[in-house]
């Protein structure tokens, strides 16, 4: 069984949860005794471990959307061979469908977020956003399995998209690598990055995308303990607006308190781990997130969760067990955030209980959320296509 795997993101080009899945996925996958052979395609410049396209030099001015999709026709023009072609995020959505009709091949796909619940895009993209929106449509209506990375983007999947079959639509959980994401107190990497280690803080990981909520949380950091730090882990930046206005709030807010540390690079695994485990909690403020990588990358690392209660994060954090959630409507933001403060509060407060969660956390990730399983499952849907 040759699969080709279609990413935009590949390392170490990796800057959000789909192209973190799709690295640990291949590994995984490789792994597999008699498991698949794989080809992996990605976007960027030439590296060793997979091909690379760049998007074609007549598109070099377009509209990134425009360029994505010039992208996908090649890419799908390099799939000849292959027995399946297996597509990660609507960028390389387009190559599996043009593959597919192409080459006449099976087409799985897995969704990680829908371009419908994201509507915020449509004001940054514009006609990019149409575009983006109609390649998932078309691809996910085409598509032989729809793989959804939670329950509740299944559920989520099948609302958007109510045309599809629901026997074609998978559950297979994203995972964590626990032995790259494990407990490593180390207070020396904590106050080279400018954190006081010695002081309890809570720790927000993410990009700078409406999506992952951080404004709201910037909102509720105010009715932390003034005693605590808050620690933001923040960049890749949607657009220079939303970077803007996330660098505005941060510096009102550390003119309010101290204790508030913005570190706008995204930070080497050898430097992250210890920032996370020596967390008292991690904040995950999302308010659409189809199941939330970081959130098991927190629990791996031995820290509690607060989180909110959107798509598959429920299934990631066990409310009361290994960290807490906190409702959220859109219609009442001021409810949210007081939610998060309150929550946050509680375990900065109670560090024994916050400690006790981060460990049961961590147990549940050893036995539910290995990658050896997830591609086990994913290896399945390919024999199930392929018949």
């Amino acid at each position: 069984m040759r699969i080709g795997i279609v990413t935009r993101e590949w390392p170490p080009d990796v800057y959000g949860g789909a192209g973190v899945h799709v690295e640990h996925l291949v590994a995984a996958l490789r792994s597999l005794p008699a498991g698949p052979d794989l080809d992996v395609h990605c976007f960027g410049a030439d590296r060793g471990d997979a091909v690379a396209h760049a998007v074609p030099a007549g598109l070099a001015g377009a509209n990134g959307a425009l360029q994505a999709l010039g992208t996908d026709v090649e890419i799908a023009a390099a799939l000849d061979g292959v027995d399946l072609v297996h597509s990660h995020t609507w960028y390389a959505n387009g190559a599996g469908m043009l593959a597919a009709l192409v080459h006449g091949i099976p087409h799985v796909v897995t969704a990680h977020s829908l371009e419908p619940r994201r509507p915020w895009k449509a004001e940054q993209l514009g006609g990019g956003y149409r575009l983006s929106s109609w390649v998932e449509r078309t691809a996910y209506a085409s598509a032989d399995a729809v793989v959804a990375v939670s329950a509740g983007m299944r559920d989520d999947v099948l609302a958007v998209y109510p045309e599809l079959d629901p026997a074609r639509v998978h559950v297979v959980h994203n995972g964590v690598d626990a032995e790259a994401y494990r407990p490593v107190p180390a207070p020396d990497v904590v106050r080279s990055l400018g954190v006081d280690p010695d002081r309890p803080y809570a720790l927000f990981v993410g990009r700078i995308t409406r999506q992952k909520g951080l404004l709201h949380l910037l909102a509720a950091a105010d009715r932390l303990p003034a005693d605590a730090a808050l620690v933001l882990c923040a960049g890749a930046p949607d657009t220079p607006a939303e970077r803007q206005q996330v660098a505005e709030a941060v510096a009102a807010l550390q003119a309010r308190r101290s204790g508030v540390v913005w570190i706008e690079t995204m930070l080497p695994r050898a430097q992250l781990v210890p920032l996370i485990t020596g967390a008292t909690v991690f904040v995950c403020p999302s308010v659409y997130e189809p199941l939330g990588i970081v959130n098991l990358e927190a629990s791996a690392c031995g820290t509690a969760v607060v989180a909110s209660a959107v798509g598959g994060i429920p299934e990631v954090v066990d409310d009361g067990r290994t960290g807490l959630l906190v409702p959220y409507d859109p219609a009442d933001p001021g409810a949210f955030e007081a939610g998060l403060a309150d929550r946050t509060a509680e375990l900065l407060a109670d560090p024994a209980r916050a400690a006790a969660m981060g460990a049961t956390g961590r147990e549940r990730v050893l036995s539910e959320f290995g990658w050896a399983a997830i591609a086990q499952q994913t290896a399945a849907v390919y024999s199930s296509v392929l018949g």
